[in-house]
């Protein structure tokens, strides 16, 4: 595990209403995201932008949530049976050294890394199992929060991108944080 991982309590805090409101999932997330989509989320917590990921790709679409903390997973279990989403959500437990998806390869559509890959052991081996799950010309959003990830470790997760294959399309405007857009192109 990294040297910091959100603890599970915090799961909590991160689906309020005031964090909806600085970072709201449909304005941030909707051009990207269409009906009938697959979407991987790692590190979902207790499911912020799961939810209103699996509301925007619909009845077809499928959002594969995986988390390291059990506790976290449990809790967007229950928050999805609640908002009567658990059909579309995929909620996994991680593996210390695998997001345990090699069942995705060539399967997903879009990934969201919205402040995750700093809490991986190895950004490099995250955006290799990323980049075999995503179709070509799949999408990736990387997002770190600039109060846990300055500009130098951020230009290093995007060199690892690269080095994965994923080509930068350019960088995204997201509040309090810095983000970049990945494609998979044809090998």
């Amino acid at each position: 595990m990294a040297e910091h991982v959100c603890p599970w309590w915090a799961g909590y805090l991160l689906t309020g209403p005031i964090r909806r409101w600085m970072q709201n999932p449909e304005t941030l997330l909707g051009r990207y995201i269409e009906p009938g989509m697959t979407i991987l989320e790692p590190g979902p917590a207790m499911g912020f932008f799961t939810l209103p990921l699996a509301q925007m790709a619909g009845p077809e679409g499928r959002v594969v949530a995986v988390d390291i903390q059990p506790k976290m997973i449990d809790g967007l279990r229950r928050r999805a049976a609640k908002a009567g989403l658990s059909e579309r959500v995929d909620a996994r437990l991680a593996q210390p050294d695998s997001l345990g998806i090699d069942d995705l390869a060539g399967k997903v559509d879009f990934v969201l890394a919205f402040a995750t890959v700093h809490e991986m052991p190895s950004a490099e081996a995250f955006f290799r199992e990323a980049a075999s799950a995503l179709k070509t010309d799949g999408q990736l959003l990387l997002a770190e929060p600039e109060g846990h990830v300055n500009p130098a470790r951020f230009a290093k997760e995007m060199d690892a991108a690269r080095r994965a294959g994923l080509v930068k399309l350019e960088r995204v405007a997201v509040r309090r944080s810095q983000a970049a857009l990945f494609e998979k192109r044809p090998a």
